[in-house]
């Protein structure tokens, strides 16, 4: 089949109903990720691209490959990478930093807490987590003995390879401070290289990892300070929701502090957090 051929027959290709109810139970029960019927046409869209890479001849086919007995965790992890979207913008949701800026670091500056340990969930390619390392950097440097430590995590390999690197488009980091991106972005030599780089010194200071949401427990080594999970939730359905709160509640330091997306709400979940501002949330 020539790659015409091969194009069109992926085009006209598509999902059989059990398949798709097959496909969603697996990711689900992989990832928590509630896909309904009307997310039909956007997973058919998203495998045909990992069929074309892994040579199959129609989605359907791919499909039928994913879901046999046989199939092993790395074509699983590649599906749920698929699958995942992935949008993030440096200082995105900007409410939620003036929150850190004005309320939750005053507080640990008052407390004199030496160490301070973030942990950036769902992190995408990296923009949330740097952001909060510059941030918390420059907290650090005006609070003299006071260190901090971020990690960073996310279900989708491929999101985690573009974020240790810390190599971005240009214009991503059009919303970062001219002051933080003097001193935490690195321009291209080249000018006709619409690139840059985060600064080796504050990429040191965040750890990448992958780590599933769906997990019973969450090996981070030790209590968090803050958590951001911003906009992960929603593709949660309820019960999955209110697991994850609680096993992310399990993660905060007593007085910890939860940031979550602003069109997410835990409202009717058992938890023990109190709100400080809009989706902020502190560990009571």
């Amino acid at each position: 089949m020539n790659h015409t051929a091969f194009d069109a027959a992926l085009d006209t290709d598509r999902i059989g109903a059990r398949q798709f109810k097959a496909l969603a139970a697996l990711i689900y029960a992989e990832a928590g990720i509630n896909l309904k019927a009307s997310k039909q046409t956007m997973l058919e869209g998203r495998l045909r691209r990992r069929a074309r890479s892994e040579g199959f001849a129609t989605v359907g086919e791919y499909c039928d490959f994913v879901l046999s007995p046989g199939v092993g965790p790395d074509e699983i992890e590649q599906l749920i990478n698929a699958v995942t979207t992935n949008k993030t913008d440096f200082f995105r949701e900007p409410l939620h930093f003036d929150v850190l800026l004005e309320t939750v670091l005053p507080q640990f500056a008052e407390n004199r807490q030496r160490m301070i340990r973030c942990w950036s969930a769902a992190c995408s390619t990296g923009a949330e987590p740097y952001t909060l390392a510059m941030l918390l950097d420059e907290f650090a440097g005006q609070n003299r003995g006071t260190d901090y430590q971020v990690i960073a995590t996310d279900l989708d390999t491929e999101v985690l390879a573009t974020a240790i690197k810390g190599i971005y488009p240009r214009e991503l980091v059009d919303p970062v401070p001219d002051h933080l991106r003097r001193r935490y972005v690195l321009q291209a030599k080249n000018p006709d290289r619409a690139q840059v780089r985060i600064a080796p010194e504050l990429r040191r200071k965040v750890a990448f990892g992958r780590l599933n949401l769906m997990d019973a427990s969450y090996p981070l080594g030790g209590p968090m300070d803050i958590i951001f999970c911003r906009n992960v939730l929603i593709y949660f359905d309820k019960t999955t929701q209110e697991a994850v709160v609680n096993r992310l509640c399990e993660q905060l330091s007593p007085g910890g502090f939860l940031f979550l997306g602003h069109s997410e709400s835990i409202t009717g979940f058992a938890h023990c957090l109190s709100q400080v501002a809009g989706t902020v949330f502190r560990k009571t």
